[in-house]
């Protein structure tokens, strides 16, 4: 779900076999997206992702750094990611969003050839000419971020960009 001038574009990093089935972003029962972005205050109710076209009126949108489907993530080879990346430019230089937010630092890392810099928040450099942020993945398979501290990240986008995201719950 992409439009121009949105305020926010989420950039998932594939879809998974369901929602890829589905035909809607975030489908799985354990992704924590949806309510992610409503506790945030993204979104003025918890969405379901048959209403991932419903994004649109909140100045939102969403998208995926690569399109094909994959049981897990770990399933893209590296070139897929670096394509994904500069195909993911392109649209953002398209459409215009203020800033793209890549959810899972890992494959961002892999997709920029920048491991040892890329981190958390805002990135030094904009993507497509947009403010980009690296967020967690909402997946229920990361357990590191529960979804208080998700929704506390992911409401960093409404902030001030000189402000940092920190570690899960402040530790």
């Amino acid at each position: 779900m992409v439009a121009p001038d949105l305020d926010v574009l989420f950039c998932g990093i594939n879809p998974s076999l369901l929602s890829a089935a589905r035909g809607h972003h975030f489908a799985r029962p354990g992704n924590r997206f949806w309510p992610a972005l409503h506790l945030a205050g993204l979104t003025p109710r918890r969405l379901a992702p048959e209403e991932d076209r419903e994004l649109l009126r909140y100045g939102l949108g969403v998208t995926n750094l690569v399109d094909r489907p994959t049981r897990t993530a770990a399933e893209l080879r590296p070139d897929e990611l670096r394509d994904g990346a500069v195909a993911l430019a392109a649209l953002v230089a398209r459409y215009r969003p203020r800033v793209v937010a890549v959810l899972g630092i890992t494959a961002w890392r892999l997709a920029t050839g920048e491991r040892a810099r890329a981190g958390w928040g805002r990135q030094p450099h904009r993507l497509g000419g947009a403010e980009t942020w690296v967020l967690p993945n909402p997946s229920g398979l990361n357990a590191a971020y529960q979804l208080p501290d998700l929704a506390r990240l992911y409401g960093g986008l409404r902030t001030p960009p000189d402000q940092s995201l920190g570690s899960p719950s402040g530790r």
